[in-house]
């Protein structure tokens, strides 16, 4: 019976150490697995931040070259000024009495500003056509006639959107929009 006490002391004592052991071990990989899953969601949610923020800018690209096609349609070469070519607010934004030239449009798209979207003059090309292009080029002839009422107007506007998630390469995506329009004055 002496032995048997002894015995079960000793028993004991070593299934609690092994038993902590275990515990302590157990303990390191869950927190290694929350590490894991902390890094997967964290990526994940910065991915769909992302993504929406990609949405966000190409929906203002295409609202900008739909309003940058209206604000040349009603300044066509049916006028006897022209605009100032600032493209801000008053030169001949509110009326339409002057005559837009592609500069000018560019630097209407230019003056439109969106946070976190920088679209610069350059990324604007302006096109004019007598009747309606067989399909868009990818290259800018930004010609300036024909301006004439009856005429068309096609305004093309090219984003570089830097796609960033975190634990993967940054990515610059091309994004483009392209509205075209008949001349009214």
């Amino acid at each position: 019976m002496i032995l048997s006490g002894t015995f079960r002391r000793q028993f004991n004592t070593l299934r609690s150490s092994a038993f902590t052991r275990r515990a302590s071990d157990e303990q390191a990989q869950s927190v290694v697995e929350t590490a894991i899953s902390f890094s997967l969601l964290s990526m994940l949610m910065f991915g769909v931040f992302e993504v929406c923020l990609a949405v966000y800018s190409y929906h203002f690209l295409a609202n900008t070259a739909h309003e940058a096609t209206r604000y040349a349609i009603v300044r066509g070469g049916s006028w006897s000024s022209s605009c100032d070519g600032s493209g801000k607010a008053g030169s001949g934004y509110g009326a339409s009495g002057c005559t837009a030239t592609p500069t000018d449009i560019a630097n209407f798209v230019a003056n439109r500003n969106f946070p976190g979207i920088n679209v610069t003059a350059d990324d604007v090309c302006v096109e004019y056509f007598s009747s309606v292009p067989a399909s868009s080029s990818t290259t800018c002839s930004a010609n300036s006639s024909p301006n004439e009422p009856g005429n068309i107007v096609q305004v093309t506007i090219t984003y570089p959107f830097k796609l960033s998630i975190p634990f993967l390469n940054a990515q610059s995506l091309t994004m483009s929009s392209t509205s075209q329009m008949v001349i009214s004055q």
